[in-house]
């Protein structure tokens, strides 16, 4: 079978998509390769546990100074260098990149390679293209998207796949909604490290519903202690935890979910189909957050409430209007199952599979038929790693 790299890094959701294509992918008897970042490391479990593994040099330089931006721009070119020997030697059938810094040396090292270059697919898990993947996408052969409307997409060039979802999550598709009879559950995450923000407005916004409801929530690990101690105050039953598990479980039976709007967050809200408040990451570059937020609200499955307006007295009023017609509940989690797609794994799957196909077809990856020659030459001319170096995306510490 084929040889198929895949490039991602980070930790929680950056990864969890790639994950599950490599599920895929293993399952149907394709060799496998992970090209990763130096954060999230060499991977002991999971679908890349027994596969070939390879930490690729790169940084990423949003927000930091001109020295910052030139060591990152040094990074990315060993990084190239380093990921070309690498495909050139395991004679790579494609390669799959998830976006951010980590898919910029890998998928470049892959253009570079030349006329008998692997297949490279590019995969979107927001609502706007990110900056990495804007680059990226100019000498792609194809562009999987998880949203129906993806801002600045290259035209013809998106197949909407949807976003993978982790195997747990997916076994509990469009799970029934929670009777909303006695206890309310609510599930409040915050990313792969839990946000402060929640911390400081949600156990006060909570405390006029003590014995109406239940809490678990996702809490940085220096603000476990007092944000259990605010909810026992109130007379709130609350489980806090840095980390959570059982996470597919908890989502299931949360009867309300409170949270940012990542890529995979809001991926697996459709999946199984739960209502949410959803409060957007205000530092990212290109507000991709808000975007898919944006598309579950206009469905009808959320509630979206800008950081800047996130306070104890708005979240608790809306919690009253939303709690005195627990029928809307029921109503957006209809709506958020509507979204789902828990196929999502095997369509990226499928998508790669056919550019396999008709890299054997043309003779080379460089000349698929979604892409001429001509065109693939220029877009790789006109990307340069300096292009890469625009503001990405900001991690989240205090907000």
């Amino acid at each position: 079978m084929s040889r198929v790299v895949i490039a991602a890094g980070g930790t929680g959701g950056h990864f969890f998509p790639a994950e599950a294509l490599a599920g895929q992918l293993a399952s149907r008897g394709h060799d496998l390769v992970l090209m990763t970042d130096r954060r999230g490391g060499l991977r002991s479990h999971g679908a890349f546990a027994n596969a070939p593994q390879h930490v690729i040099a790169g940084a990423g330089v949003a927000g930091r100074g001109r020295v910052a931006k030139l060591r990152g721009l040094a990074a990315v070119a060993r990084g190239v260098v380093q990921a070309r020997r690498l495909l050139a030697t395991l004679e790579a059938d494609a390669v799959v990149g998830f976006g951010g810094y980590p898919s910029v040396a890998p998928l470049l090292a892959a253009r570079l390679l030349g006329r008998g270059r692997p297949a490279i697919v590019v995969h979107e898990g927001n609502a706007v293209l990110g900056q990495a993947n804007a680059q990226l996408a100019r000498f792609a052969d194809r562009i999987a998207t998880s949203f129906e409307v993806t801002v600045r997409l290259p035209p013809g060039r998106g197949t909407l796949t949807g976003m993978p979802v982790r195997d747990e999550i997916a076994a509990l598709a469009a799970s029934p909604y929670p009777g909303t009879g006695g206890t309310l559950n609510l599930l409040i995450w915050g990313g792969s490290l839990g946000a402060r923000i929640f911390s400081d407005v949600v156990p006060a916004a909570m405390a006029p519903f003590a014995g109406r409801v239940r809490v678990v929530q996702q809490a940085r690990a220096e603000d476990v202690d007092r944000v259990r101690a605010a909810y026992a105050a109130a007379g709130i039953d609350a489980e806090i935890a840095p980390f959570l598990d059982r996470v597919a479980e908890r989502l299931a039976a949360a009867h309300l979910v409170i949270g940012r709007a990542g890529g995979s967050s809001v991926a697996e809200l459709a999946c199984i189909g739960r209502p949410s408040i959803l409060v957007p990451l205000p530092i990212a570059a290109s507000d991709e957050q808000t975007a898919n937020a944006r598309a579950l609200v206009a469905a009808g499955a959320a509630w979206i409430v800008p950081q800047r307006d996130f306070t104890e007295a708005a979240l608790s009023a809306l919690l009253a209007e939303l709690f005195a017609a627990l029928e809307r509940l029921a109503e957006a989690a209809a709506a958020a199952a509507a979204l789902g797609r828990h196929d999502a794994a095997s369509r990226l799957a499928d998508l790669v599979e056919g550019q396999l196909r008709a890299s054997i077809e043309w003779g080379s990856g460089a000349c698929s038929p979604q892409r001429s020659p001509e065109a693939s030459r220029e877009g790789v001319l006109r990307t340069t790693p300096l292009a890469f170096f625009k503001p990405e995306k900001q991690t989240e510490q205090s907000l």
